[in-house]
């Protein structure tokens, strides 16, 4: 069990630092923050890929009674992987943050110290706040509290990471100054589809799918699951809605800027005053 422990210790880091030390003699105009931001972006893609596959092999073996089928991944792959990566990974959002102030010329950045965590926390809270949540909430449960239970359901929190990647390839055409070609716009069509569906939708389905195991009308549920697992779920869903909410209002923002400059380059568009031209700047 150390072993495969390990194997998962090893990976995310090594893909990490991998990527660190390959990019710059690939981009070399490229700035320590941007090293650091696309290989945290690229790791976290690799794992997204490797949860909702665990997580599509798990839902489909278990789909038959989503209570009492059993498949191996739904605990292994949280010991082996699930714990690695999120604590590699507050370690990987602190050094883009801290590249990113860095870079910019901050004094607080000339080197590490507990000044600069403390207000890489204050400034990323809610993500943090969220990976440790999942530390303390769903491994405990994953792995002493299920009662060899509800292995589905697991496989159904292991495709919230579906979206994932294209949040990734959001960032990472930003970086390579493609934010304004097709790839971008429907990675972004696809961010908001995918995130809905495996973030947020995702919950009434597995609550939907608890009362169709028991004949329950999908509003009886909550009162039929231990007030535990119904703060839980609370505790996963809240950050999603409210990052749901940000990815809107940024799509929107988006689509009004890039309607505003086909508007004022288009020959048959009217003039507009000056006076107005500088309010909208």
């Amino acid at each position: 069990m150390l072993q495969v422990l390990v194997c998962g210790v090893v990976v995310f880091p090594g893909l990490f630092f991998t990527f660190r030390k390959v990019l710059p003699s690939i981009f070399k105009q490229w700035t320590d923050a941007d090293v650091v931001l696309v290989s945290e972006r690229l790791v976290s893609s690799i794992h997204a890929v490797m949860a909702t596959t665990a997580g599509i092999i798990v839902v489909s073996s278990c789909k038959g009674n989503v209570i009492m089928d059993r498949h191996w991944l739904a605990t292994y792959f949280v010991i082996w992987y699930g714990v690695p990566y999120m604590s590699y990974d507050i370690f990987a959002m602190y050094l883009s943050h801290y590249y990113r102030f860095r870079v910019k010329g901050h004094k607080d950045y000339k080197s590490h110290s507990l000044r600069t965590v403390n207000s890489f926390v204050r400034k990323e809270f809610l993500l943090v706040l969220h990976h440790i949540a999942l530390l303390t909430i769903l491994l405990p449960v994953t792995l002493f509290f299920r009662k060899d239970q509800g292995d589905y359901f697991i496989g159904c929190l292991f495709l919230t990471e579906l979206s994932t990647p294209f949040v990734s390839l959001g960032k990472i055409l930003i970086q390579l100054g493609m934010q304004d070609c097709w790839l971008h716009k429907v990675n972004g069509g696809m961010v908001l589809l995918s995130f809905f569906m495996c973030r947020i939708a995702l919950f009434p389905y597995m609550y939907w799918a608890y009362g169709s195991h028991y004949g329950i009308p999908l509003y009886g549920v909550p009162f039929h699951l231990p007030l535990s697992a119904n703060l839980g779920n609370l505790c996963i869903l809240s950050p999603q809605v409210y990052w749901f909410v940000l990815l809107c209002r940024k799509g929107y923002r988006l689509y009004k800027r890039q309607q505003d400059v086909q508007n004022q380059a288009s020959p048959l568009s009217s003039p507009e005053p000056v006076s107005d031209i500088s309010k909208a700047d």
